[in-house]
C-alpha cells in the first residue's frame, strides 16, 4: 500500500513539473513574440521593449488570461539576483565613486521621506489607518532597479544620469526592505517604535550584506586567477549571484546589498585580475542575455497580474498615493541634490534632477513587498491593490513619457552617432592590425610590388576612415568627450590586463592596484 501511495506521489510531482514547464514555455513564447513586434511593425519601436511587455501583459489580463501567479519568492529569489548582479557587473566603480554621496543620500534619506510622505497623505486625506499607510509607503519607497536600469539603458540616457539612477535603485532596496520588515512587525505587535533599534537593525542588515558580498566577490576574484576556463568562470558568476543572495538572507542580512556588492567587485576587480579579455567578453555577453531573458518574463508577468475590478474599487486611494509619491520624490530629488551640490560640489543640475524625479519607477520589488504582507492583516488586499495601481502608473505613464522628457531636456546621448563612431574606430583598428601584419610578414616568392600595392590600398583606406572620424566629430562636438572617455577606458583596460598577465605567469606575486586612474584624473 505504501508503495502505491509513494508511486502516486511521484506521479503527481512529475505532473506538477510538466505543468510548470508548460507555463514557463508559454510565458517565454509570449515574451519573445513581443520582442519581434518592433521588427515587424515599425510603430512599436517608439515604445521601450520593457514597457511593451507590460502593455501586452495588461491586455492578457483584460481578457482574463493568467500565465503565472507572481509570488514574493518568485520575484525576490529567482528573478531579482541575476538582474541585480548584471546591473552591478556593468556599473563602473569610477562613476559610482564620483557620485557616491548623492546616491547614498537618495538611497537612505529618500526612502525615509517617501515612507513618511505617503503615509501622511493616505492617513490624512483618505483616512487609512497609519499602520496600513506606512506599509504602502514602505512598499513604494524603493525605486525598482529592474525597471529603472532596463528603461534608462534602452532609452540611451547619459552615463552620469544612468549611474545616479542605477546607484540609487541598487542601494535603496536594502533600506526599504528593512523598513518594511520593521513596519510589518510593528503592525503585528512584535516590535516597538524605537528609532535606535531600527538604526541598529539597518546597520546590521547592510553590514552583513556588504561582508558576505565582499567575501564571495574577492574570493572568486582570486580563485579565477588560478585557471583560465571561460565556462567555469562564467558559471562561478552565476553561482555567486544566487549563492550570495541566499547566504546573506539566511544570515539575516540584505540579499540585495550582498548581490550588488559581489557584482561590483567581480565587475570592477575580479574581471580584471582573474579573467583574460576574451573571458571577460564571454561573461558580459552571458549576463546581457540573462538580463534580457529575465526582464522579458518579469515585465510581462507584472502586466498579467492586473485585477481590473480590484483596481477600480481602490482608485481614490491609488490616486492619492500617486500624488503623495510624486510630491515626496520631488522633495527627495531636488532637496537632497541641492544638499549634495552644496557640500560635495557634485554639480547635479536642475535638468538632471527633473529626470531623476520623474524617472523613479516602481516595479517588481514593490510588488514583492506588497505580496509579502501577512494574510493576518485585514488591510492586505488594499495594500496589494494600491501598490499594483501605482506600479502600473509609474511603468506606463511615467515610463512612456520619460523619453520625451529626456529629449526635451537634451539629456539623451547621441546613440546613433556614438555607434557610428565606434564602428569607424573598430574598422580603423582592424585595418591597422592587417597593415602591421602585411608590413612584417614574410612571403617567399611573392612579388614585392604586389605587397607595396596592398599596403598603399590599406593606407588610403585608413586615411579615408580618419577623415570620416574627424568629420563626424566636427558635426557632433559631444563625441569629443565620448571619444576621450573611450580612450581612458581602453588605457585602464590595458593596464589591468598587463597586471593580470604578469600575475598568471608568476612575475608578480599578487595583483597590483590600478595606478592609471589617478594619473588620468590629474
Amino acid at each position: 500500500m505504501d508503495f502505491f501511495l509513494a508511486a502516486e506521489g511521484v506521479m503527481e510531482h512529475d505532473t506538477a513539473i510538466a505543468t510548470n514547464l508548460k507555463q514557463f514555455l508559454l510565458v517565454l513564447s509570449v515574451s519573445l513574440s513581443v520582442a519581434t513586434l518592433p521588427q515587424v511593425v515599425s510603430w512599436f519601436r517608439q515604445i521601450p521593449y520593457t514597457l511593451l511587455l507590460v502593455i501586452v501583459g495588461a491586455c492578457l489580463a483584460f481578457v482574463d488570461v493568467r500565465l503565472v501567479n507572481l509570488s514574493p519568492e518568485l520575484i525576490l529569489t529567482i528573478f531579482l539576483p541575476p538582474l541585480l548582479f548584471e546591473a552591478a557587473w556593468n556599473l563602473k566603480w569610477e562613476n559610482l565613486k564620483r557620485d557616491f554621496i548623492p546616491i547614498s543620500l537618495y538611497a537612505v534619506f529618500g526612502v525615509v521621506i517617501t515612507i513618511a510622505g505617503i503615509a501622511f497623505g493616505l492617513n490624512q486625506w483618505v483616512g487609512l489607518p497609519l499602520s496600513t499607510a506606512l506599509l504602502i509607503g514602505a512598499s513604494l519607497s524603493a525605486t525598482d532597479p529592474v525597471s529603472v536600469v532596463a528603461l534608462f539603458r534602452e532609452l540611451g540616457a547619459s552615463k552620469r544620469l544612468t549611474t545616479l539612477m542605477e546607484g540609487e535603485s541598487l542601494f535603496n532596496d536594502g533600506m526599504a526592505v528593512v523598513a518594511f520588515g520593521f513596519l510589518v512587525a510593528l503592525s503585528l505587535g512584535l516590535a516597538e517604535p524605537d528609532p535606535p533599534t531600527l538604526v541598529a537593525k539597518l546597520i546590521t542588515v547592510v553590514g552583513i550584506g556588504v561582508g558576505v558580498g565582499g567575501l564571495i566577490g574577492f574570493g572568486i576574484s582570486y580563485l579565477t586567477q588560478r585557471f583560465d576556463l571561460p565556462l567555469v568562470e562564467q558559471s562561478l558568476t552565476l553561482v555567486s549571484a544566487y549563492g550570495t543572495y541566499l547566504i546573506t538572507e539566511d544570515l539575516g542580512g540584505s540579499g540585495v546589498i550582498g548581490v550588488v556588492t559581489t557584482g561590483l567587485i567581480l565587475g570592477n576587480f575580479g574581471s580584471r585580475i582573474g579573467m583574460n579579455p576574451r573571458t571577460r567578453l564571454i561573461v558580459t555577453e552571458f549576463w546581457d542575455f540573462l538580463a534580457f531573458f529575465v526582464n522579458s518574463i518579469v515585465f510581462l508577468l507584472i502586466g498579467d497580474q492586473i485585477q481590473y475590478a480590484v483596481l477600480g474599487e481602490n482608485l481614490p486611494i491609488i490616486g492619492v498615493t500617486i500624488v503623495a509619491m510624486l510630491a515626496t520624490r520631488a522633495l527627495s530629488m531636488y532637496g537632497l541634490s541641492a544638499l549634495s551640490n552644496v557640500f560635495t560640489q557634485s554639480d547635479i543640475n536642475l535638468r538632471q534632477q527633473t529626470v531623476l524625479w520623474w524617472g523613479g519607477l516602481r516595479g517588481s520589488v514593490s510588488i514583492a513587498l506588497a505580496l509579502s504582507v501577512p494574510t493576518i492583516l485585514g488591510e492586505r488586499q488594499e495594500v496589494i491593490a494600491t501598490v499594483f495601481g501605482v506600479v502600473l502608473f509609474t511603468l506606463l505613464f511615467q515610463g512612456l513619457t520619460t523619453k520625451p522628457l529626456l529629449e526635451t531636456l537634451d539629456l539623451l546621448e547621441d546613440q546613433p552617432q556614438q555607434q557610428e563612431y565606434l564602428t569607424l574606430m573598430a574598422r580603423r583598428a582592424a585595418l591597422k592590425r592587417v597593415l602591421d601584419f602585411l608590413q612584417t610578414a614574410e612571403r617567399p616568392g611573392l612579388d614585392p610590388e604586389y605587397s607595396r600595392y596592398q599596403v598603399a590600398l590599406l593606407e588610403g583606406q585608413l586615411s579615408k576612415l580618419a577623415s570620416e572620424v574627424e568629420t563626424l566629430q566636427r558635426q557632433h562636438p559631444s563625441l569629443k568627450e565620448f571619444s576621450q572617455e573611450q580612450l581612458r577606458e581602453e588605457l585602464m583596460a590595458i593596464e589591468a590586463d598587463t597586471y593580470a598577465e604578469l600575475t598568471k605567469t608568476g612575475r608578480l606575486k599578487q595583483e597590483l592596484a590600478p595606478f592609471l586612474p589617478e594619473i588620468l584624473a590629474e
